[in-house]
């Protein structure tokens, strides 16, 4: 770092010479103590218009006068062409006026702490170069270096070193080893170093380094003490059952790993219970419930490295094991009547003294190892356990289902539903029974022992009929023997909707009679009505006859303006019964002269007396047209179904040129056309 007072130098001195400007290389600061020496190894290089060096100034605590434009401060060394004398004389100039300024300080004192001004001077050309030094009042420590790790049983090498150099000094180790100590006084180096090689033990593991600064006179000026971190796999390894007293089976146990010494520390854990490995943080293993048959279990500890304890074996107590019935005789099936010999069995038990117990069904029977049956009865079939216990515990058998083999027997018919049967349902009856081996074939019969030629345990009766109520029976067997149930009675009733059908039929039934009764009487008197009126009116007249009109399709005839016909559709569509009654004289000869007009002129008016209308049926609609009133009732007076083999509609059609009129009208049942009444 240059002052101001050199950087306003340089400045001048590029803007008026243009020249390069001087180049030095030195430590920026040194380090020294209080009565130590210092050396300050120093190159440069000047200008190149310079040739060589004329003047050399060394400054402690320089400034820049600017009133003199020169350097003002202690002068510790002095060198010019005048070859003046140097002003301290603890300083030495160890350079040349080429390229070398190093310079030496002995003994060197706390004062002289602080910026050294190098002034160099050339011809023309001049520079003042800065130099840090640092002095304390007593030693500093030397710096350790270690390795970035040290592993158990690998050489490293370890290093202590300070930022000094003077000859006579020097540093030492607390380990004993092979030591190589330098000096470096180099532009780029000032230090003093000492290298200890050795190969580390896991037991050196935390123990202090120490390296001293010796002087001249072998008196200890500082030390540095670091602690040696060797990393190693962990130490001595054991496993500690932490359980007071015995281990029994299903007990709670629990484990701890312990070892001497781990760098780093340990951070898992391998136990093998089992055989198999299983991993944990925690150096303690809980066994929530201990087996019998537990093996001798190991603890590895592990940080970098694993490192395996011995194993340690528990010691476990339990119940008798693989406790079994066994089957002594018969050593085939058991039948009914047989004798069975039965014996409990265990395989294994700690401690071994053992006592035995049997159950059936889960009821206490008897004690002793040996179970004994002279004659097997069904009765005796069942579920069998065999109990074994010690002063540990009690241990259980597996169920042993001792079957009995017997004929069927106890057969029974059961209906399904069982409460009340109704036809259009489903019903199954079924055939139980008690067999061993179960039956293979049923068989069925009904009321009269008639086979019903079913053979399974099942009779469905899908729907079931009213006619299907009776009792039944069934028969099962197997290789043993037959067995027959005894009868079931079986009943159905009639479904609601069967009984509201029927009542339904019967009312209906009723209902009809009721009817055609009404019908008749209406239809008698009905008839009664028409035979009297048939008769009144053939007393009135003497003549009379029933006209049928028959039904004819006929499509309508035109209506040209001349048209003298009337035409009424619906009456062909219907049936129309008219008697009518003519006046006496009247011959068929008037008849067909009835289109000349004086004829026509002479039909009288009061042929209302003479014309009668009974209309049975529908409304009949006549046309017409021009027609009058004393046209039309000459009309509908000449019109009579069955005169001249003619119809109505004929007679209608003839009569209309007669008329001279067209036109429609409706003549409803028992009543003349519009034209035609009074």
């Amino acid at each position: 770092m240059h002052l101001l007072g050199p950087s306003l130098l340089l400045l001048e001195y590029l803007a008026f010479s243009g020249s390069v400007p001087w180049e030095f290389d030195h430590p920026n600061t040194l380090y020294t103590w209080e009565g130590a020496c210092v050396w300050i190894p120093c190159t440069y290089r000047m200008p190149k218009s310079g040739k060589y060096l004329n003047g050399l100034i060394l400054y402690h605590g320089y400034k820049y006068d600017e009133v003199s434009k020169e350097y003002r401060g202690t002068v510790l060394y002095n060198k010019t062409n005048t070859e003046e004398a140097p002003k301290d004389r603890r300083v030495e100039f160890l350079g040349d006026n080429r390229s070398n300024c190093t310079f030496r300080i002995d003994p060197v004192k706390v004062k002289d702490s602080g910026q050294l001004g190098l002034r160099m001077i050339s011809g023309s050309d001049k520079w003042m170069e800065e130099i840090g030094l640092n002095v304390s009042e007593t030693a500093p420590p030397p710096r350790i270096q270690l390795p970035p790790e040290i592993q158990e049983l690998e050489e490293v090498t370890l290093t202590c070193s300070l930022n000094f150099a003077c000859f006579g000094y020097q540093l030492q180790w607390s380990l004993k080893g092979p030591v190589v100590s330098s000096t470096s006084l180099t532009p780029k180096t000032v230090s003093t170093e000492s290298k200890l090689t050795y190969q580390p033990q896991w037991t050196d593991h935390g123990k202090n380094l120490t390296c001293q600064l010796l002087d001249p006179d072998q008196r200890v000026l500082s030390e540095e003490t670091v602690r040696l971190d060797v990393k190693h796999p962990p130490k001595e390894v054991i496993t500690v059952i932490q359980n007071p007293g015995p281990i029994r089976e299903g007990d709670e146990v629990t484990l701890s790993c312990i070892y001497n010494s781990s760098n780093p520390g340990v951070t898992e854990y391998i136990w093998n219970p089992q055989g198999t490995p299983q991993k944990s943080s925690s150096r303690l293993l809980k066994i929530p419930k201990v087996a019998w048959d537990t093996k001798p279990i190991t603890c590895s500890a592990c940080n970098t490295w694993c490192s395996q304890g011995l194993p340690v074996n528990l010691d476990v107590q339990y119940a008798p094991k693989d406790v079994k019935v066994l089957l002594i005789s018969p050593g085939s099936e058991i039948c009914s009547g047989d004798k069975v010999h039965l014996q409990c069995h265990f395989s294994s038990s700690r401690p071994t003294d053992v006592h035995f117990f049997w159950k059936k069904n889960g009821i206490l029977l008897q004690e002793g190892r040996e179970l004994r049956f002279d004659a097997i009865s069904p009765e005796d079939a069942g579920s069998y356990n065999c109990l074994v216990n010690n002063s540990v515990g009690q241990s259980t058998s597996e169920a042993w289902m001792l079957q009995v083999l017997y004929a069927p027997r106890r057969l029974r018919v059961s209906v399904s539903p069982a409460d009340g049967v109704t036809e259009g349902k489903k019903v199954v009856l079924t055939c139980q029974s008690d067999a061993n081996p179960p039956v293979y074939e049923y068989s069925w019969f009904d009321w009269n022992n008639q086979s019903l030629h079913r053979y399974d345990q099942m009779l469905r009766l899908d729907p079931v009929k009213v006619q299907h109520s009776g009792t039944y029976r069934c028969r099962g067997t197997n290789r043993l023997g037959v067995g027959t149930s005894p009868p079931s009675t079986l009943t159905v009733y009639y479904s609601p909707e069967t009984i509201s059908r029927r009542a339904a039929l019967g009312v209906g039934f009723c209902l009809a009679i009721l009817l055609l009764v009404i019908w008749g009487v209406k239809f008698q008197r009905s008839w009664k009505r028409i035979r009297s009126r048939q008769e009144l009116q053939e007393n009135s007249s003497g003549q009379s006859f029933f006209v049928r009109n028959k039904k004819i399709r006929r499509a309508p005839l035109s209506e040209g303006p001349h048209s003298l016909g009337c035409y009424n559709p619906v009456m062909e569509d219907a049936i129309s019964y008219a008697a009518l009654r003519f006046p006496v004289g009247e011959t068929d000869t008037q008849r067909t002269g009835d289109t000349e007009p004086s004829e026509t002129q002479g039909l009288s008016l009061n042929m209302d007396d003479t014309v009668t209308y009974s209309v049975v049926q529908r409304r009949h609609v006549v046309r017409w047209q021009g027609c009058g009133r004393r046209e039309m009732r000459g009309l509908a007076s000449a019109v009579s179904p069955g005169r001249e083999g003619l119809g109505r509609t004929q007679q209608w059609q003839r009569l209309r040129g007669r008329a001279g009129c067209s036109g429609q009208g409706v003549v409803r049942a028992g009543q003349a056309p519009p034209h035609l009444r009074p």
